[in-house]
């Protein structure tokens, strides 16, 4: 008999406080072991990682982890802030490493190389909801 998996997603709200990243990751980690897929954590936390980093680095206010499976075995793994604007360089499938000496933007191309597939919204206020961005990246088996 074949069972289907029913999707499932997460929503983490996470203050700007320097602990919330590794809250973050610590959710992903248990959420993952829950629905009995910790093989995808080490390429989910990575994600994740620079994701949350980049919305912690770059924001001023809050931001959110979201986790979705809509298929058994995948897992797409978002960033939600209140900042509208898309990186360029996180659209860019072809973004080039930076120089060995530079001191930041490795972690977009370590996203791309990583993700199976990624993407981002920009999300518009609707009544009481909040607009910003939303980025994702997804992995799977």
């Amino acid at each position: 008999m074949v069972t289907v998996s029913p999707s499932w997603k997460y929503t983490l709200h996470l203050p700007h406080d320097p602990r919330a990243p590794g809250i973050a990751r610590a959710t992903l980690r248990l959420i993952l072991a829950a629905h009995e897929l910790p093989d995808l954590a080490p390429t989910a936390e990575l994600l994740a990682a620079e994701l949350l980093a980049n919305s912690h680095s770059h924001t001023k206010g809050p931001y959110a982890l979201r986790l979705r499976s809509a298929e058994p075995g995948r897992l797409r793994v978002g960033v939600w802030d209140t900042d509208p604007h898309i990186p360029p360089r996180f659209l860019d499938a072809h973004t080039p490493a930076p120089p060995p000496d530079a001191e930041h933007g490795r972690g977009i191309p370590l996203l791309q190389s990583c993700a199976d597939t990624w993407g981002a919204s920009v999300l518009h206020g609707l009544g009481t909801s909040e607009g910003g961005k939303l980025l994702w990246a997804e992995c799977g088996r």
